[in-house]
């Protein structure tokens, strides 16, 4: 199963030079912790999260609408691309401790984001005649990576060709 198939499509994003208070009406006008930040070309420039975004206004002591986004925004954003297997952005989830990955195209392109949302809803059960493109424990070993410090090691129980293929996977510089 390759990114394309478990991505979100519809994808928000703002500019480098949109105000905090802007972009945290995107983000509540679309139900989304993490906004990409795109360039005139459509590139993905970074990331900024709510998170960023409240820390910055707590503690800058300025206005939302005084803080630009490429002032936090993280860079070089974690990006996984479209056509990647879909463990190869686990893979990546779970090292990097994050829970959403924007997805490129071969251009440096933002075309989806993949969440932990979104992979969960796709995972179904493993036994042993059926082994799903996602099962249960991979969802399970990515969360527990993600929040448990130092457990990137449930990363590796994937399987072995996965594990191989996954360790392409690094970060873009788009």
């Amino acid at each position: 199963m390759h990114v394309q198939d478990v991505m979100t499509k519809t994808v928000v994003s703002c500019r480098p030079d949109s105000n905090l208070a802007e972009a945290t009406a995107i983000m509540w006008n679309n139900d989304c912790g993490l906004l990409p930040v795109v360039g005139d070309t459509g590139k993905l420039m970074g990331v900024v999260t709510d998170r960023d975004i409240c820390i910055a206004v707590g503690t800058r002591n300025r206005l939302a609408c005084e803080i630009t986004v490429g002032e936090l925004m993280y860079r070089p954003a974690l990006t996984c691309k479209v056509d990647d297997d879909i463990h190869v952005a686990l893979d990546t989830m779970c090292r990097e401790q994050i829970r959403r990955l924007p997805i490129v195209n071969n251009e440096g392109s933002l075309v989806g984001i993949l969440s932990m949302d979104d992979v969960t809803l796709q995972a179904r059960h493993q036994d042993d005649t059926y082994h799903p493109p996602i099962s249960y424990e991979d969802v399970v070993n990515t969360l527990r990576a993600i929040y448990l410090p130092g457990s990137q090691s449930s990363c590796e129980s994937a399987p072995q060709e996965t594990a191989v293929a996954a360790k392409g996977a690094v970060p873009s510089v788009a």
